[in-house]
């Protein structure tokens, strides 16, 4: 199909389309001059998703690369399949618009019946305040402590803000004190 198209190099990676590591695909991009044109069977061949698609026949039409597929019979070196390129582009953008409305509306709409997103908390006073008075034992590290409550080191370091002078303190408390004569 592409040798009878005129295709004068063929790419062929062996992988599916929407594998996003495509050794073939990289090297035909680093191929192709100005003035030449990408002709590929179909456009599900070339693109992991529409979106993927515009980006890369934009990025071939900046170096002033053409764009054909010959199951589309789409030609981006022609005014008319530069309309119908760009009408797809229009399309990808006004409904990824519209998921991006929908999805604040319902965020709104779940904010309003009182549900919060992400991941309920496990933190609270008690544990907070247990985790505090742990912290000035220096036989403790943040990490066993952590442990002792369930959570991560992370999640004290967010939640007690002044856990790194609190450690400090216990840590320099701790050192045998030495004099000299």
């Amino acid at each position: 199909m592409l040798t009878a198209a005129g295709c004068r190099r063929i790419f062929a990676d062996k992988k599916s389309g929407q594998n996003p590591h495509r050794p073939e695909l990289k090297a035909c991009h680093a191929f192709l001059a100005p003035g030449n044109t990408l002709v590929v069977p179909s456009l599900d061949r070339y693109g992991r998703s529409l979106h993927d698609l515009i980006t890369m026949v934009a990025e071939l039409r900046q170096r002033e690369i053409g764009f054909t597929s010959l199951h589309e019979n789409l030609d981006t070196t022609t005014p008319g399949g530069r309309l119908v390129f760009h009408v797809f582009a229009a399309l990808v953008e006004f409904i990824r618009e519209l998921i991006v409305a929908g999805t604040r509306e319902g965020l709104a709409a779940a904010k309003a019946r009182g549900r919060v997103g992400g991941r309920p908390t496990v933190v609270n006073e008690d544990l907070l305040r247990a985790a505090r008075d742990m912290l000035p034992n220096p036989a403790h590290s943040i990490t066993s402590i952590a442990k002792l409550l369930g959570v991560s080191p992370g999640t004290l370091y967010n939640h007690i803000p002044e856990l790194k002078e609190l450690r400090a303190a216990a840590t320099a408390h701790a050192q045998p004190q030495v004099s000299t004569i």
